[in-house]
């Protein structure tokens, strides 16, 4: 017998212990998780009468749109529900319909994502009085929730060209007044 073979049915015992020890402690994580984080909210800020925290059961219990799209970039047809930006506005108390007039027809929505991507709509262009744009946050695709790369929730603007205001994974909705010249 080699010198070595002391060593080894002394390690051997204790990496067996250790193992055991990594699967008692993922089986008890597994039994006390901690919630998968804080739930989704969508948050609407800035120059409104009431700002808004929304959650996706407050969505649900909205008025909702459905839109039947073309995905660009995989080629295929796909169908969004959620609540029209405008819907979401009026319930903050956006300038909408007559009162977007003025200075007012400067202001934009400035659209969040968790990420850090941002993009801007012009506050007339989310105002069913000037266009048919039918700009949504979706929360649902072809029927079942968003998937976590795309949501919880989601910007569709189904009359863009290009889906680039295409928002997934949207935070917030910012109503910003540009400054007088």
């Amino acid at each position: 017998m080699s010198t070595d073979t002391p060593r080894r049915l002394v390690w051997a015992p204790a990496f067996a212990s250790l193992a055991l020890l990594v699967c008692a402690q993922t089986a008890l994580r597994g039994q006390n998780a901690a919630p998968a984080g804080p739930a989704a909210e969508l948050k609407i800020l800035g120059s409104v009468e009431t700002p808004l925290t929304l959650s996706a059961a407050d969505l649900k219990k909205m008025p909702r749109k459905t839109l039947t799209v073309t995905n660009a970039h995989e080629k295929k047809t796909e169908v969004y529900e959620g609540v029209l930006v405008q819907e979401l506005l009026r319930r903050a108390g956006a300038a909408q319909g007559g009162s977007l007039r003025g200075p007012a027809m400067a202001s934009y929505v400035l659209a969040e994502a968790a990420d850090g991507y941002r993009v801007v709509f012009s506050l007339a262009e989310l105002d069913s009085d000037f266009l048919d744009s039918e700009v949504i946050v979706a929360d649902t695709l072809d029927g079942a929730p968003l998937g976590p790369n795309q949501g919880p929730f989601r910007i569709v603007a189904p009359h863009d060209k290009r889906p680039a205001r295409w928002v997934r994974m949207l935070k917030t909705l910012t109503v910003v007044k540009s400054p007088a010249p």
